[in-house]
């Protein structure tokens, strides 16, 4: 009855307090993740600004792992809190069980990618040697260890997708703390450990997010949750692959077309000089941290509108978006306000070079725009994803960044130089925020009105 309770009220008690109390954990739990993406950063910063751009350049393969395990877990919180919705909870415990194989594919795939490849994808990046050497150390270690990033990754999704964001946010606490722990010890040799420089970043964030994985595997193979784990009944079920990546595949496309803008990002700024990138890096890191607040909304928000979606309730599907949109906005605003009023202190939380200033605060001063523009998008994304639509998700993402993104900063680097470059971030954001709004718009009235007919077929 317990656990029956618990999915209900998804259905039942009131929309902003409820989304409260499921975003809350995870907005908590993600801004740590973001706090010591940040403070890796500043420690790698500190040993040399060529050791942050190197760290800059490995960020992309970072998120293409992010993105398979993200992705897959987006899709599966979504087919699980729509199949809960219908009642249907085997189905959706052997959902979550086909996740468990499916990170573990990933895990033996970024393995071997570590260990054959990682000089080779680094050498896609740069030419310069110093980089290369650096980036090799640091992405070598994260691939071979890739399990340990792509099981938190994946089964916090699997608890999201039954409306608990209370233990995934446990997962992401243990694994940041851990990290922050471990970062100078292993960096900088402090008492009996080696001194690894970047690669004791790398060590830091495989064994801290190895001890996350631990957790929320002993927590999903427990029976206090509603989703459980049991490989012996595991029943192979192409229709659950197909359902999960319907939704999955779009959302692992979206992060792996984030990861390409980044790298070609980084060849446009990289023809200016290395500092650029450097830059380019800090700006993703700090943007990381106001993203983080809406991605840990989406972890109440996505769940909760897929359920209502399954479980036949327009009225409260359509308040949870307009109230999930004005707090996205409320976000977006406070990033704005503090890249505007506070470039030189952040900056410098990373290396005080005169060159790094000079760069770096009008470039955070010319993209903050963009953030009051790119909330909305990603809550657009969230909602098509929440209601089983990951096609215009993709599309969305391919015209932002794709079309949009990276031919204008191409075209305005190449006619105003670096400084210039910047403006394309808010251009290509709100551009695209008038395509999301208007096509969620028309989507969303179509799905509320599906679901009063069939509300009202059942009446008869």
């Amino acid at each position: 009855m317990a656990s029956k309770n618990k999915s209900n009220r998804m259905g039942e008690e009131k929309i902003a307090p409820l989304l409260f109390k499921l975003s809350a954990p995870a907005i908590i739990g993600m801004l740590i993740q973001a706090l010591y993406n940040i403070i890796d950063s500043i420690y790698v910063g500190r040993l040399s600004t060529d050791a942050l751009s190197a760290l800059s350049l490995a960020f992309p393969i970072q998120t293409i792992l992010i993105a398979f395990g993200v992705g897959t877990g987006v899709g599966a919180s979504s087919l699980i809190s729509r199949l809960l919705g219908q009642g249907k909870n085997e189905k959706a415990n052997n959902a979550a069980e086909h996740v468990f194989f499916i990170a573990i594919l990933y895990g033996g795939l970024g393995a071997i990618a570590g260990l054959f490849f990682s000089s080779d994808i680094i050498h896609i990046f740069t030419s310069n040697p110093t980089l290369i050497d650096l980036g090799h150390q640091y992405i070598r270690i994260i691939l071979i260890g890739s399990l340990a990033v792509f099981v938190p990754a994946t089964f916090n999704y699997i608890l999201r997708g039954e409306g608990n964001t209370f233990l995934p946010m446990l997962t992401m606490l243990l694994g940041a703390i851990s990290n922050i722990i471990l970062d100078p010890f292993l960096i900088f040799g402090i008492g009996p450990f080696p001194q690894l420089g970047v690669a004791g970043a790398a060590y830091a964030t495989i064994i801290s997010r190895l001890l996350g994985g631990i957790f929320i595997t002993a927590i999903l193979f427990s029976d206090k949750n509603e989703i459980k784990l049991n490989l012996h009944r595991f029943n192979f079920d192409f229709q659950i692959i197909r359902e999960i990546f319907t939704v999955g595949l779009p959302a692992i496309m979206n992060r792996l077309l984030f990861s390409v803008t980044l790298v070609v990002i980084n060849r446009i700024l990289g023809s200016f000089n290395i500092t650029a990138i450097a830059v380019m890096g800090i700006i993703f890191r700090l943007q990381s941290f106001f993203m983080m607040l809406v991605f840990g909304l989406n972890q109440g928000y996505l769940p909760l509108v897929g359920y209502n979606y399954g479980y036949n309730k327009p009225a409260r599907m359509k308040k949870t978006i307009y109230l999930g949109g004005a707090t996205a906005f409320c976000f977006g605003l406070l990033a704005f306000l503090s890249f505007q009023l506070f470039p030189e202190p952040l900056i410098r939380l990373f290396n005080s070079s005169p060159e790094l200033l000079k760069i770096g605060i009008p470039a955070l001063k010319r993209v903050s725009p963009a953030y009051l523009f790119m909330v909305i998008n990603i809550i657009g994304v969230a909602t098509f994803q929440a209601i089983g639509q990951g096609l215009p998700s993709l599309i969305i993402t391919f015209l932002r960044q794709f079309v949009l993104l990276l031919p204008s900063m191409y075209l305005l680097s190449n006619f105003g130089g670096l400084m210039k470059s910047w403006f394309a971030f808010p251009l290509a954001e709100g551009l695209t925020f008038f395509l999301t709004v208007g096509w969620l718009f028309y989507v969303a009235r179509a799905a509320v009105q599906e679901m009063r007919q069939e509300e009202a077929g059942s009446s008869f």
